[in-house]
């Protein structure tokens, strides 16, 4: 569990001018018809490499791309070109054979490097505890050639992998700036609640939203607001829209009538939602919705409480959309409810796999949200609202 951000190393506690870093960061992006699409979260890390390059540091960045098997299975030869739109850098197709030492060993004060996806190796990814990946191949060849571990990448923090919890074994090791935001965001939101206290969970993952709501009973929420296919599971457990028996469903149902018993009003769940008729966006009661007729957003009734209740909150977090808001019949929801968000003087934490694509995508700025922090991860950040240690933020606590 993180503590606060003093358990940890910052840029500012070391003089990297003339050292060796290796600097592990999170440039894995969409991939469309081979292309690597330049993502916020290249742009994001690519920041604090520039303040390390400023620095005088020799950056050397350990990424990955996909995974293996995958269609996004690529080479880092991409990300190169996109990170030289916004840095220099130079770019070798190793990982830890003679080319990557070697390239490594000529790099000057200043110098970035990017070395091949990660993920080619096999080690990278056994599951192996963070001694056991000390001792591995990968950082038993790297490591002697530097003087200093700095993860940028909260993204795969949730993953024990050889270059993110090995390296900190044998080399001092410390957060970049945006881990660094995410450490603190996730400590204010999560740990140093201030009340009222509200959760806003969407998405298609029941099971993961269930096990949030689990442990966020346990904590200081005051309301849960629930919306998409978990608003759904609550309005069948409800009684308020009748389901035709769907095996698939049955669990799910009876797991949110548990939670439902369990957590009384402090579970919302839509009053009306939108509906598709001849391809058009319709509103009804929620007592109009036929048996599995399909839903595809909340209405202005349940936009308009939930948005009541994030105004008066003082900490907002969020996971996944309203609903289908790639349609922008169905984005309505999504962007109202981000719009009281921005609006609102509670802190904010909004995460998951589709949310900050989310903002943009219904034509949001992440500028408007002046008190909300957007978290770039989608498996860590459910990991750490679940209260759940992630490996690779354990391993750069500071020793004590």
């Amino acid at each position: 569990m993180i503590d606060g951000i003093e358990d940890f190393l910052t840029l500012d506690d070391f003089d990297v001018a003339g050292k060796t870093v290796l600097f592990r960061a999170d440039v894995n992006s969409v991939v469309i018809d081979g292309k690597v699409q330049m993502k916020e979260r290249i742009v994001e890390n690519a920041k604090t490499i520039q303040e390390l390059s400023e620095m005088d540091a020799k950056v050397v960045i350990l990424a990955h791309q996909g995974r293996p098997g995958g269609a996004d299975f690529l080479p880092l030869e991409q990300h190169a070109e996109l990170l030289a739109t916004i840095l220099g850098l130079s770019y070798v197709d190793d990982i830890m054979g003679p080319a990557a030492r070697e390239a490594i060993k000529k790099l000057g004060k200043g110098d970035v490097l990017l070395l091949d996806n990660v993920r080619m190796l096999a080690e990278e990814t056994l599951d192996k505890t963070p001694e056991e990946h000390a001792k591995s191949n990968f950082v038993r060849r790297l490591a002697p050639l530097a003087d200093l571990y700095i993860n940028d990448a909260f993204s795969v923090a949730h993953r024990s992998h050889a270059s993110v919890v090995g390296f900190p074994m044998v080399l001092d090791a410390g957060v970049g700036r945006l881990m660094e935001r995410e450490l603190r965001a996730l400590e204010r939101a999560v740990h140093r609640i201030e009340r009222p206290c509200v959760y806003v969970l969407g998405g298609v993952k029941p099971e993961e939203v269930f096990d949030i709501i689990d442990f966020a009973l346990t904590r200081d929420v005051d309301y849960i607001l629930t919306t998409g296919m978990i608003g759904n599971l609550f309005l069948y457990a409800g009684g308020i829209i009748p389901l035709k028996v769907e095996k698939d469903l049955l669990e799910s149902v009876s797991r949110a009538e548990r939670i439902l018993e369990r957590a009384g009003t402090r579970i919302k769940y839509p009053e009306d939602v939108a509906i598709e008729v001849e391809g058009r966006r319709e509103e009804v009661p929620v007592e109009q919705v036929k048996p599995n007729q399909p839903i595809y957003d909340i209405g202005e009734k349940t936009i308009a409480n939930y948005s009541e209740i994030i105004r008066n909150a003082r900490t907002v977090i969020m996971k996944g959309p309203m609903g289908f808001y790639e349609n922008k019949e169905f984005a309505k929801g999504t962007r109202e409810i981000f719009k009281a968000i921005s609006t609102s003087d509670a802190f904010s934490l909004l995460g998951g796999g589709h949310t900050s694509a989310a903002i943009s995508e219904v034509g949001m700025d992440k500028r408007e949200m002046m008190h909300a922090h957007v978290s770039l991860a989608g498996g860590a950040f459910l990991r750490y609202l679940l209260g759940k240690p992630l490996p690779g933020i354990e391993v750069l606590k500071r020793k004590k």
